[in-house]
């Protein structure tokens, strides 16, 4: 009986996907609609997420989004009927993009940004959903099924946490403001969901909305303040500077792309319109700025005067003079000089980067600098490729560094090249190379279990204690 129920859905989905099929490749295909819905997903950046690294088969799924409670993996939202989205309506697809709910009635979690595409209009959604349905190939990829522990993997608390912090911001003109203004705020704050990453998470990883893109810890890296303060965020970079950024992941002596930013670079931003990245740098501009707690002077100002590891190192010295055989300046002079020279500024070309005036190295965080030397740099835009390897895996090609060697490479970097007011500790390589401090909530995770059963301890006790004393009555 099963058997024979299991033979006809499958001769269902075949059929429907035969329709889907046909549908899809019919001359009267609306390819003005198909463009519009490909512009969306690119500015959404619906790939880097939904098409895991190395596989050919573009939104299949699969991609292990790193998130404080555990690995989160996204779906396959390809027009397949049985492990995609082909099944979908459009009403159930606005409902998993804009409310974080799957056709099925279950629960997204955030990682899947739809506090964000909550700002998506009308039109756009429409589009993107004839995109999915008529424009992407159908992929026949089972999902990889996200396990996190309790009580995380409690779906249903979604729709409290929802209620709670889940705005219903539909993408409202302002008429006071440019229509550029107005574009660079529904990209930053919608499509393009910078919001998500460089906003500050409160104790139940909701947006701190009050410190809107004042910078914020990502796992093993840190999204940095991109308000318009020219300390701590970029009121001091010009429109050009910006947009040259988004382009390419590179703005000369200011920043480079690296982490969850080179992807969006490579996956999102690059395709983006010129108009579109200047309307989100204009945007940028003008929010409000803050000024990160401990900072006075703009992380890409440091280095004017950067030092030569040569003189230390090689030669110009006594033998193990400054402790030379085993030093961060040894150490940098070993597997950094060849790539950013001895002075730390770079290639001619800035291919390899200037380690002075620039935010990896000047920031008031050292997680950039740390994840940089642990995980590497790896981009790709207009068909050149970033290359930095990484010193923390045993499998990279270059030396494999312990926790107190990357952080004596960092500290010569910081004290000779960048912020002398910051120092790195082993233990600080530690926790970048293990994904970040947890937050408060995710701490607290193990003593869940526990506080429940002495809940239910107590609550037991409580029942047995009333039963005796309306025995003693009687």
């Amino acid at each position: 009986m099963k058997r024979s129920f299991s033979v006809k859905m499958s001769a269902l989905a075949l059929v429907y996907a035969g329709c889907h099929m046909m549908t899809a490749s019919a001359a009267d295909i609306d390819q003005s609609l198909l463009n519009q819905g490909q512009q969306v997903a690119t500015a959404s950046d619906c790939q880097a997420c939904h098409t895991a690294p190395g596989s050919t088969t573009a939104f299949s799924g699969g991609y292990a989004i790193a998130s404080p409670m555990g690995a989160i993996y996204s779906t396959n939202i390809t027009p397949d009927v049985v492990t995609g989205i082909g099944h979908y309506t459009e009403a159930q697809f606005s409902n998993a993009v804009r409310h974080g709910i799957r056709a099925d009635g279950a629960q997204l979690y955030p990682a899947m940004p739809y506090t964000s595409y909550r700002m998506m209009t009308d039109s756009d959604l429409h589009a993107l959903y004839y995109y999915f349905m008529h424009g992407v190939k159908p992929v026949d990829q089972k999902n990889t099924v996200t396990a996190l522990p309790f009580p995380f993997n409690i779906r249903f608390s979604m729709k409290i946490w929802n209620l709670l912090y889940a705005d219903n911001k539909d993408y409202q003109v302002d008429p006071g403001k440019s229509a550029e203004w107005n574009r660079g705020n529904y990209l930053v704050n919608g499509l393009a969901h910078c919001d998500t990453c460089h906003t500050p998470r409160g104790f139940m990883m909701n947006e701190e909305t009050g410190q809107a893109l004042a910078g914020a810890p990502l796992g093993s890296w840190y999204a940095p303040n991109i308000t318009s303060d020219k300390i701590s965020g970029i009121g001091g970079w010009s429109d050009d500077e910006i947009v040259q950024y988004l382009k390419t992941g590179r703005a000369a002596g200011k920043n480079q792309a690296a982490g969850g930013m080179a992807e969006a670079v490579e996956h999102s931003l690059q395709y983006l319109p010129d108009s579109d990245l200047h309307a989100i740098a204009t945007y940028l501009k003008q929010t409000t700025p803050i000024r990160t707690e401990g900072e006075t002077q703009a992380a890409y100002s440091y280095g004017s005067t950067p030092v030569n590891v040569d003189d230390e190192v090689r030669g110009k010295a006594p033998d193990n003079a400054r402790n030379s055989v085993i030093s961060g300046a040894a150490l940098f002079s070993g597997n950094c000089a060849s790539c950013h020279q001895p002075d730390g500024a770079g290639s001619q070309n800035q291919a390899y980067p200037s380690l002075f005036h620039n935010t990896a190295t000047g920031m008031i965080h050292p997680q950039n600098l740390i994840a940089t030397i642990l995980y590497g740099v790896q981009r790709t835009t207009g068909g050149h490729e970033v290359l930095m390897p990484g010193f923390g895996s045993t499998s990279s090609y270059v030396d494999h560094l312990t926790d107190q060697q990357v952080a004596d490479i960092s500290n010569y970097v910081l004290h000779n090249f960048g912020n002398p007011s910051v120092t790195v500790q082993a233990g600080d390589v530690a926790w970048v190379r293990k994904g970040g401090h947890p937050p408060a909530l995710v701490s607290l995770q193990p003593y869940v279990m526990p506080a429940i059963a002495v809940v239910l301890v107590i609550f037991i006790l409580l029942i047995i204690g009333l039963r005796l004393r309306r025995s003693r009555r009687h």
